[in-house]
Parts: C-alpha cells; sequence; structure tokens
C-alpha cells in the first residue's frame, strides 16, 4: 500500500510567489541594511518609504521586503550627492509606475553642473590664496596696528 506525501490541502491556483510577503520589524530591517533605527524611521517620517510600510494594530512600523531595494537607491543616490528632496522626486516617479531615469540623470547633470562650478570657485580661491602667499612677511612693518594682519588686509 503506498501513501502519498501530498498536502491535502488545496493549492487554489496561488503560486507560492504570490503569497503575502513576511513583515519585518524596524530593528530588523535596521540590522539586515546596516542603518540604525532613527535614519530609518526618519526616511519612513518624511515619506521616503511609504509603499514599503505599514503600521501593526498596535502601531509597530511593519516593513515589506522590498524595503531593501529602496533603501539600497537612497543610499547610492546620497553617495552622489543627491539631496533627500531630490531622492524624493525621484521616488514619487518610480511609486507612479514609471521608470525614473530620466528623472534621475536630469538630477546628475544638475549635480555636475553644480560641481564644475563649485571647482571653477575653489580653483578662483586657490589662486588667491598663493598669490597671498607668495607675498607673505613674517614681520610686517606697516600698518600693524592698524590691521589685524597686514598680510591678508593689504591693498
Amino acid at each position: 500500500m503506498s501513501v502519498s506525501m501530498r498536502s491535502s490541502s488545496p493549492n487554489w491556483g496561488i503560486a507560492p510567489s504570490l503569497t503575502p510577503p513576511q513583515l519585518l520589524k524596524i530593528g530588523e530591517v535596521a540590522l539586515s541594511s546596516g542603518l540604525p533605527v532613527k535614519t530609518i524611521r526618519y526616511y519612513e517620517e518624511i515619506g521616503l518609504l511609504t509603499p514599503t510600510v505599514e503600521r501593526s494594530q498596535v502601531g509597530y512600523r511593519l516593513f515589506n521586503p522590498q524595503v531593501f531595494n529602496r533603501l539600497a537607491f537612497i543610499k547610492r543616490a546620497q553617495s552622489l550627492g543627491l539631496s533627500l528632496s531630490e531622492i524624493q522626486q525621484i521616488l514619487a516617479v518610480h511609486d507612479q509606475g514609471q521608470l525614473p531615469c530620466g528623472e534621475v540623470r536630469q538630477h546628475l547633470v544638475t549635480k555636475v553642473e553644480a560641481i564644475s562650478q563649485q571647482i571653477e570657485a575653489l580653483e578662483t580661491l586657490r589662486a588667491e590664496l598663493r598669490g597671498i602667499l607668495s607675498g607673505w612677511q613674517e614681520q610686517p612693518s606697516r600698518h600693524v596696528n592698524q590691521t589685524v594682519c597686514p598680510n591678508l588686509q593689504a591693498e
């Protein structure tokens, strides 16, 4: 006599990947993501994690596993110099079901332009500092009583 090991519960045609994801507490998300609980709480409060978080009946934050992809995007975008406000704009496009690559590109182009302007300003400052240092006098004799440092206040 052969005994079947199949489950007697019906499958109802639901694929295993369509079962509800296991929800994670904020501490579990923090541990797995490497981010402090306080940071995750802040991101949730300002709406960066909106579609990946819900509240339990007693008010605990519960996250679906997709939060890790979202947190990874936030960390990468921040490492490229994007602000949380810019990241929020990008995620808003994503949350509408659109691929936000055009939005990301525009923010990065703007960031490159800003960096170029900063580099130009820093090069100007460097040239000015080199000019001051090239004429530096350790013991300037004139206007000693009228200035704090004649080397900087020379006309």
